[in-house]
C-alpha cells in the first residue's frame, strides 16, 4: 500500500479522531491528493469498528485487531512540550507595565507639584498681609491728622519734660517745654547751654502757661558752640550771667 512516510504515524491518530490542530488540518489537504492514504484511513477505520463491536458483539477478526494494533505501536510517544511564544507576543505586556510605571511617576509629580504651589499659595498670602500690615503702620506714623497722647500713671501728677532741638553750624536751637509748674513771684525759668569747654551759657528766659507748657525759639547763641548739656534753672525775671542753684532740670545730648 502506498503510504506517504511522513503521513504514517498520523493516519491511525485520524482514524481514532484524536488527531488536532495543524496537524490535522495537514493531513487533511494530503488526503484530498493521496489515494493511497485515504485507502488506509479508510482500512484503520473499518478495523477501529469492528474492534469497538467486540465488546458487544462477536469477536473481531483477528487481522482486523492486529492491524490496529500494529498501527497504534507504530505510533511513537509524543512529549507535550510547551510552545514559547515568540517574542514580540511579550510587546503588549511590556508596552502596558512601562505605561502603568509612566503613569504612577507622573502622578506622583503631579502630587508633589501640586503641595508645593499650595504651600507658595500660602507663603505669598502671608507676605501679602505682612506687607499690608507694615503699610498700615507706616500711614499711621506718617499721618498728618494723627492724634499723639502720652499716657502717664494714674493719680500720678504729670512730669515736667524739656525737649531742646539744636544745630550748632546754624546756632538754631528750639526748647519744648510740658507739665512746668509755675515759679515763683518774679522769678522765671532760664535755659541754659552747657558747653564741652567753658561755663554755662544762657539760652532763653520762659514762663509756662496755664497747661505748663513753654517755648523758646533761636535764642542768641555763637555759631559752631559744642553743646555738652542743657540745663534750666530758676532765675529773677530779667535773667542770670550765670546759673543759681540748684539746677531744677537738666539733660545731655544722645
Amino acid at each position: 500500500m502506498n503510504v506517504h512516510e511522513q503521513f504514517a504515524e498520523d493516519l491511525s491518530l485520524y482514524a481514532l479522531g484524536t488527531l488536532q490542530g495543524e496537524e490535522r488540518a495537514a493531513l487533511e489537504r494530503h488526503l484530498q491528493e493521496c489515494s493511497g492514504c485515504r485507502r488506509e484511513v479508510e482500512l484503520l477505520r473499518g478495523d477501529t469498528a469492528l474492534l469497538a463491536l467486540s465488546t458487544a458483539g462477536p469477536r473481531p477478526p483477528a487481522r482486523a485487531r492486529q492491524r490496529l494494533m500494529d498501527a497504534v505501536a507504530r505510533e511513537p510517544r509524543r512529549d507535550v512540550i510547551p510552545r514559547r511564544k515568540p517574542w514580540w507576543a511579550l510587546v503588549p505586556s511590556f508596552v502596558a507595565a512601562v505605561m502603568a510605571a509612566l503613569a504612577a511617576f507622573f502622578w506622583m509629580q503631579s502630587s508633589r507639584l501640586q503641595r508645593d504651589l499650595a504651600s507658595l499659595e500660602k507663603r505669598s498670602a502671608q507676605q501679602r498681609t505682612e506687607l499690608q500690615r507694615a503699610r498700615e503702620i507706616v500711614a499711621t506714623l506718617t499721618a498728618t491728622d494723627a492724634m499723639t497722647v502720652t499716657l502717664v500713671a494714674t493719680k500720678t501728677p504729670p512730669q515736667p519734660q524739656g525737649k531742646v532741638m539744636y544745630v550748632k553750624d546754624r546756632a538754631s536751637l528750639i526748647f519744648l517745654a510740658s507739665n512746668m509748674p509755675m515759679p515763683p513771684s518774679q522769678k522765671a525759668y532760664e535755659l541754659w547751654l552747657i558747653p564741652m569747654q567753658g561755663a554755662p551759657m544762657p539760652a532763653g528766659m520762659f514762663k509756662p502757661d496755664a497747661r505748663g507748657s513753654a517755648m523758646v525759639i533761636n535764642p542768641p547763641l555763637p555759631v559752631g558752640m559744642e553743646a555738652k548739656a542743657f540745663a534750666i534753672t530758676i532765675e529773677p525775671e530779667a535773667g542770670s550771667p550765670t546759673p543759681t542753684m540748684p539746677i531744677v532740670m537738666m539733660g545731655t545730648g544722645a
